[in-house]
């Protein structure tokens, strides 16, 4: 019998081998807050699949807590919620909880790159305030827009924005 040779171009995949299909799952990063019922892929509670969005959603989450909400952790947060009651009387009031929130930021998420910072303050009175524009009797509504980029996952600036009410 002859020698012959064969390559290895000639030899492949059968098309529909069922031991080569294999689906691809990407895990989750964690759960998304508010804390939802799961659908589909998630489970039991809705869930982030990419890096980004629970960046963002840890971004919230750090900025809305209050010094001593978080076990374990009594300095983590950005503790607006005392500037809240100070509104009336603090005029540099963007100034004081864009300091907390950067100081926060580096100190917990040191990766986030923190941009620009805006703020504009809602219905002041019971007059103005009320059931029609969300905003409680007495209370004053402050929405801050917070831009961000995370340069480790090279994604473009984003923006964040968060509403907290204070007393009027």
């Amino acid at each position: 019998m002859a020698k012959r040779d064969i390559t290895f171009r000639s030899v492949g995949v059968q098309q529909g081998d069922p031991g080569l299909e294999k689906e691809i799952s990407i895990r989750p990063f964690g759960i998304k807050t508010p804390i939802e019922i799961g659908v589909g892929r998630s489970g039991i509670f809705e869930m982030h699949f990419n890096a980004v969005s629970q960046t963002e959603d840890n971004l919230r989450n750090l900025i809305l807590t209050n010094h001593g909400e978080r076990l374990g952790n009594h300095g983590y947060g950005a503790n607006l919620r005392t500037l809240t009651t100070e509104v009336s009387s603090i005029d540099d009031f963007d100034t004081i909880a864009m300091e907390r929130i950067r100081n926060s930021v580096t100190k917990h998420m040191p990766f986030v790159e923190l941009s620009s910072f805006s703020s504009d303050f809602g219905g002041t009175d019971s007059a103005t305030a009320g059931p029609g524009d969300g905003v409680p009797a007495g209370m004053t509504r402050v929405n801050m827009k917070i831009k961000y980029r995370i340069p480790q996952l090279r994604s473009p600036e984003r923006a964040i924005e968060i509403s907290i009410y204070c007393v009027g």
